[in-house]
């Protein structure tokens, strides 16, 4: 039964009951509702308990930053979830919900002898107690820590829902959809411009929704509120996301919104998302997300039944429910003033107004006193009383010294509080937007902006209705034309308007033994106002370390209560002013996120997707062996009925060195680097010098790190004087463009150059052997394939089979051999048309395993198979790619080391079996003597070993310590059954003249 329900007062569907349990007990509610409201129409107040001492704890706020009433929501087979806050949970049919952090039950914890024993775990407690002894960490205080940690329980069953994601583009976006964020979004929408307004809540309106009877525009504010709507829902260049976060504020006006989509549904859709994550690009941005009301700080003020004035007021005007029935009222700001009036008018007792300034508003005074109201200005609260909920509160006079005077109880089920509000700047601060601090009223308040945004109403410290009202308008208004359209910000005429003032203070003012008090700063860490002042006392002077060392803001509501109370104590216990001691960072994402919603459709199989080339399926329809190369799926080899993988290859092998092979090689990674100074960046990223490269011709290109050691190749044409086409390993395209990018802004920020991953936009067939040119030049318009017009290691630009190319001419085999880039929706196509025009040549498909063999015939290396991370380019034998002109490029000076320099160094080296037939095994360690007693020294490894039906026997690449130097000696490679012995040797073992790229 709902006892405290007001059926004539809220937004709420009183004609629509809503069954729930909590804890297993039924429950009801009204559609509308959230589980806190419905759980206070209930009589209601304790919830869980607290994360250290398991304190009884209630609801202390009515939106996002409340960090008490976290509970377990389970809503069916495996849709079960963790520390839900029950302010903005919305209540359904059949919704099961359970407190948390207590054991056996939520009214008899027995954790709750922590609090007891409260002196134990002081500020810091952790590192002070687990440290002796030492051999009791790993059995004891691990467990013991392990054990307690966490509030609610995680799932144990994999999730069922599914997570969407999209992007979207706009003029303006508007975060907020209180007065000051509608008024904006008004005027941008009505300038024309595409805008998007989001907010977190059920329903627009923001503080409007706690506050019906103030006139805008000579209407109700609801009266108003819903034309506001109304019109913005009219508007198609409008679009309104309601439940709906802006979590994440980004660099370049790009934000993270999480939409809850069916958590307040009774039945879900079949196939409808849960959530979807909107990664929206603004072109400007208005911040216009209200303020957040402080708690006060003193002894019990954590009890179930304190809670802050404002959400009271909200749950009675919005939601129809009365949070108790005789309420005590302590505060230092006119707003709780308001909410007590609207209780009593409803027939609350409110016993008292408890205000700690001496001089109040006269005409709030008379209006309480109207009401019934005892009125104690120049009082404060000392204490509460209660166990499960609070039933007095202690209250003193201070005196003119500022010491609590002589005490009197206060009998009530409610104590509801107000320090003032803090407006919320976290998207603001994601920014790195500067933060000014407002001595006056001790606030802080959006500076100076980095990004193209402006910060509107109670979030900017305008908290005054009409004054939000201008002020949205004009923000939206200034975006609008910011963007490219025209428009005039509207006025707006207000009645009824009161602009609350208050005091900021620290700690109320109290007769009580300060190191006995429990004055709560953190609800959710069990944070109190003297372990702050214990962590300056132990020399933690900044706001970061005190964070860190007692835990206050670190909760799940990120500080949004606590960071403000907890600054101005330690800023009076180190003396210092505010900002001198800092304010900790808001980092996204805005309030607790679900995992799903950051991976949204990439789950399960589609968590690393496997990546296909355009060619891949005539692969698969032609028999294909597959393998993972990277994140790509890969044709290994091309097996015929009855063949073994060695015989597939060896065939492969013999038709491309006779004839002709073709390989699809779109998976190479692809970067276009562009601009007037591309040749300039190419020379400092690559070893090689670019400036005289001319357009038309390849270059081979070794990138290095810092250290000097490999990190990637590849081959790299110049299309013209501002452009060239990078080739990247595979699996290092996106590690080289992350390289690439780090560089350019970070080092090289004044480089007009434009990078672009293209390893998708480009299907690449590789045709290789002594017919590749005879197969294609029928096929070629606008090139001259003649080895004057085209000579090995250069590119042209034409078509091929009508389609656009880049044709490279190159090898990865030794052979004649053509590169052919086209745009991808035609690589198959291309593909089948050469193949059908191949057959006269007996064209060949062959895989990753023939291309390797046919590559190591040549001595061509794979970075990373080849090298390891620790190779240079001198011990890959690739010294001649360096451009020993050049003042400088990413890993020169590294070269200079004298250990770089070592001719005891590993280098690449050929290995011949002195058993052709063997074919050594891939990563075998190599030693000079097999007799020698264990552990062997070992002198490197086999990095590549293949069977060349080319040579008619094995052949490996290997690092060996001083390789080159020891040519024709002989090694031993101990493998299962014994150890083989093979001959050093150089790393081309086939065609060293290279007579045959121009077959």
């Amino acid at each position: 039964m709902s006892t405290h329900r007001i059926s004539a007062k809220g937004r709420v569907d009183h004609g629509k009951p809503v069954r729930f349990t909590f804890n297993g007990q039924r429950f009801e509610g009204r559609k509308g509702d959230t589980l806190a409201s419905a759980l206070l129409a209930n009589g209601v107040h304790l919830i869980g308990r607290s994360f250290k001492y398991h304190r009884p704890r209630g609801i202390l706020s009515s939106g996002s930053e409340e960090p008490n009433a976290l509970v377990g929501v389970s809503r069916g087979v495996g849709r079960s979830e963790p520390n839900t806050r029950a302010t903005v949970l919305e209540v359904f049919e059949g919704l099961s919900t359970v407190s948390q952090n207590h054991w056996p039950s939520l009214k008899r914890d027995v954790g709750a002898i922590n609090d007891a024993f409260y002196m134990l775990f002081s500020a810091g407690f952790y590192y002070k107690t687990f440290m002796w002894p030492k051999s009791f960490w790993n059995k004891v205080y691990e467990p013991f820590i392990r054990g307690a940690a966490g509030l609610g329980k995680s799932p144990s069953l994999p999730d069922p829902d599914t997570y969407a994601s999209r992007y979207a583009h706009c003029d303006v976006l508007v975060v907020g959809s209180g007065p000051a964020g509608l008024a904006a979004a008004l005027e941008a929408g009505r300038s024309g411009a595409k805008v998007i307004l989001v907010d977190e809540q059920a329903e627009l309106g923001g503080s409007l929704l706690s506050e019906p009877d103030t006139g805008i525009d000579g209407q109700p504010a609801w009266q108003w509120l819903k034309a506001a709507s109304d019109e913005l829902a009219a508007l198609k260049n409008v679009t309104v996301l309601t439940r709906t976060t802006a979590m994440g504020y980004y660099h370049e006006n790009f934000l993270g919104l999480c939409q809850r989509l069916t958590d307040h549904l009774d039945t879900l859709p079949e196939g409808a998302p849960r959530e979807r994550m909107w990664r929206v690009r603004a072109k400007q941005v208005v911040l216009a997300q209200g303020s957040i009301e402080k708690p006060l700080v003193f002894d019990g003020n954590d009890r179930p039944g304190v809670m802050l004035a404002g959400a009271a007021r909200t749950y009675l005007n919005r939601y129809g429910v009365k949070v108790g029935n005789r309420a005590v009222v302590v505060t230092s700001h006119d707003s709780a003033w308001l909410a007590a009036i609207d209780l009593a008018e409803v027939g609350v007792k409110v016993a008292a107004i408890v205000d700690i300034r001496s001089s109040v508003s006269d005409h709030l005074v008379r209006l309480a006193r109207a009401h019934g109201i005892e009125v104690l200005t120049g009082w404060t609260a000392t204490g509460t009383r209660g166990r499960l909920r609070v039933s007095a509160v202690r209250v003193n006079p201070v005196g003119t010294n500022g010491k609590a005077g002589r005490a009197r109880v206060i009998a009530c089920d409610t104590v509801l509080m107000c320090g003032g509000w803090t407006p919320s700047v976290h998207l603001f601060s994601h920014t790195k937007g500067k933060l000014d601090w407002d001595e006056e009223r001790q606030m802080f308040l959006p500076g100076a902006p980095t990004e193209e945004t402006r910060c509107a109403g109670a979030g900017n410290g305008t908290f005054g209705l009409a004054g939000a009202l201008r002020e949205g308008a004009a923000a939206g208004a200034e975006a609008a034309a910011d963007a490219g359209f025209k428009a005039k910000a509207s006025d707006y005429r207000v009645e009824g308007d009161f602009e609350c003032t208050g005091i900021s203070v620290r700690e109320l003012p109290t007769d009580r033994n300060p190191s006995s008090a429990k004055a709560f700063v953190d609800f959710q860490n069990d944070v109190t106002a003297k372990d702050i002042r214990l962590a300056v006392r132990e020399g933690f002077l900044s706001i970061e370390h005190i964070k860190r060392y007692t835990t206050t803001g670190m909760a799940t509501d990120q500080g949004k209560t606590s960071n403000i109370n907890g600054l101005a104590i330690a800023s009076d216990a180190v003396k210092r002013p505010a900002p001198a001691v800092g304010l900790t960072t808001f980092r996204p994402p805005y309030t607790p996120t679900t995992f799903g919603a950051f991976a949204g459709y990439n789950r399960g199989s589609l968590f690393e997707v496997t990546r296909k080339t355009a060619i891949d399926g005539w692969a698969e329809e032609n028999g294909a062996v597959f393998e993972p190369v990277s994140l790509w799926r890969r044709a290994w080899y091309f097996p015929r009925p009855g063949e073994t993988m060695h015989q597939a290859v060896a065939r492969e092998c013999r038709a491309t060195r006779q004839s002709l092979g073709m390989f699809d090689a779109s998976t190479l990674g692809k970067i276009e680097i562009v601009g007037p100074d591309a040749a300039e960046f190419m020379n400092r990223m690559y070893t090689n010098a670019w400036s005289k490269l001319a357009p038309g011709r390849l270059r081979y290109g070794l990138l290095l790190g810092e250290d000097g050691f490999i990190r990637d190749d590849g081959v790299i044409g110049r299309l013209s004087a501002d452009r060239f086409h990078v080739t990247t390993t595979s699996g290092g395209a996106a590690r080289v463009l992350a390289m690439m990018e780090d560089y350019l802004q970070t080092e090289w920020p004044d480089l007009k150059v434009w990078l672009t991953s293209t390893t998708e936009q480009w299907a690449v067939i590789a045709l290789n052997g002594p017919n590749a040119r005879k197969l294609i030049e029928p096929f070629v318009e606008g090139i001259d394939l003649s080895d004057a017009a085209l000579p090995h290691m250069s590119v042209a630009e034409g078509r091929i089979c009508g389609v656009p190319t880049r044709l490279f001419r190159v090898s990865f085999t030794g052979e004649l051999g053509f590169e052919i880039n086209v745009p991808s929706r035609y690589g198959r196509a291309v593909w089948e048309t050469l193949y059908e025009a191949g057959r006269q040549y007996d064209i060949t498909p062959y895989g990753t395993e023939t291309m390797h063999v046919l590559r190591a015939e040549k001595g061509y290396i794979v970075v990373g198979q080849d090298t390891d991370g620790t190779l240079t380019p001198d011990d890959a034998g690739l010294g001649w790619a360096i451009g020993k002109a050049k003042p400088d490029f990413v890993g020169k000076r590294s070269l200079t080391r004298s250990d770089m320099l070592s001719p005891g160094r590993k280098q690449l080296v050929g290995l011949l079996t002195r058993d052709p037939a063997t074919v050594l095994e891939e990563g075998a360690q190599i030693v000079d003597d097999p007799s020698q007693a264990l552990p062997m020294k070992m002198i490197g490894h086999v990095t590549s070993s293949y069977w060349s039906e080319a040579l008619g026997r094995s052949i490996a690449l290997a690092v060996i310590e001083g390789g080159r130097a020891r040519q024709g000696q002989t090694i031993h490679v101990p493998m299962p059954g014994k150890a083989h012995a093979a001959e050093i040797t150089g790393t081309v073992f086939l065609d060293p003249e290279n007579k045959r790229l121009n077959a």
